[in-house]
């Protein structure tokens, strides 16, 4: 597949992004959102096998992270919801398709998708939100509920260390690493791609700690307060809600979507966690494109 990469100014810098296939006036291509907040496009490269003729495919770099311009200097104050919702309006002004496009976002990436959708944009056709929590108080609710699921050895581990405030203690990691192998990704070892991309949140993990903290159980961020449980009723683009039968994004995390958004569709990934795209991906690309062609030919 051809692709193409480039670079756009924002803020103070700049963000990397790649685009499968071509961009032409009558395509609508895809937009990939991806999580962390300040993981990189990586782990999401399957994606671009969603390319079809009209339809490229468009990954990118969020600010703070991979490939776009970092700041480890910053404080939690800059990285902000409002920061990459005038990243991804960029993004869409640069590559001349505000007016046609569709979202798919992933995890923190389904939170930036949302929060993007209830602005309700006139370009906005189609919306996917993978495995993101519609609160991240449900989020560590459910978060918690799993936590306490895990073995004995295991949960002493992190509430110890937690207690302790040693939180790059190995024993702490290799706890936090048996929670994510459940759910997170069954796929282990991990895939080169995802590797990749918690490899590249170990090594900057400004974004990612500033917005969240420390791992994926452990909400401590600017993060912890938000919701658009009261706001998603406002989304009027079609909307595809996706979720893995082990996901830290439990059924209860993503069913204020499935209620309250207009006409949403919610599918179940019975053998997947966090990221169907990975541990499903034949089927996670049927759905999306299945659904991407109704939306594209006007019956759904």
């Amino acid at each position: 597949m051809a692709t193409t990469e480039g670079f756009f100014s924002f803020v103070d810098g700049r963000t990397w992004f790649r685009v499968t296939g071509a961009i032409t006036p009558s395509s609508t291509p895809l937009i990939v959102a991806h999580g962390g907040p300040g993981a990189t496009h990586d782990y999401l490269d399957s994606l671009q096998y969603l390319e079809r003729p009209g339809r490229p495919v468009v990954h990118y770099d969020q600010f703070g992270c991979g490939n776009s311009t970092r700041h480890p200097e910053r404080d939690a104050t800059f990285f902000t919801v409002e920061l990459f919702l005038q990243e991804l309006d960029a993004l869409l002004v640069h590559l001349g398709v505000a007016d046609r496009y569709h979202l798919l976002g992933q995890s923190w990436g389904g939170m930036l998708a949302a929060e993007h959708a209830i602005r309700q944009p006139r370009g906005l056709r189609g919306l996917i939100l993978s495995n993101s929590p519609a609160a991240m108080s449900l989020w560590v609710a459910e978060a918690t509920r799993l936590r306490a699921a895990m073995p004995l050895a295991i949960r002493d581990a992190l509430d110890r260390h937690e207690a302790a405030g040693t939180l790059d203690d190995e024993e702490y990691l290799a706890a936090t690493q048996a929670f994510y192998d459940r759910h997170v990704c069954r796929v282990v070892p991990n895939p080169p791609e995802v590797q990749r991309s918690f490899a590249s949140l170990a090594q900057d993990p400004t974004v990612y700690r500033a917005m969240n903290g420390p791992n994926e159980f452990y909400c401590i961020g600017s993060l912890k307060t938000w919701s658009v449980i009261d706001r998603v009723h406002d989304i009027v683009a079609r909307t595809l809600v996706i979720s893995g039968q082990f996901d830290e994004a439990t059924p209860l995390t993503v069913a204020p979507y499935v209620e309250k958004i207009p006409h949403a569709r919610w599918e179940l990934f019975e053998q997947s966690s966090h990221m169907p795209f990975v541990e499903e991906p034949a089927r996670y690309e049927s759905v999306v494109d299945k659904f991407l062609k109704h939306v594209e030919e006007g019956t759904v």
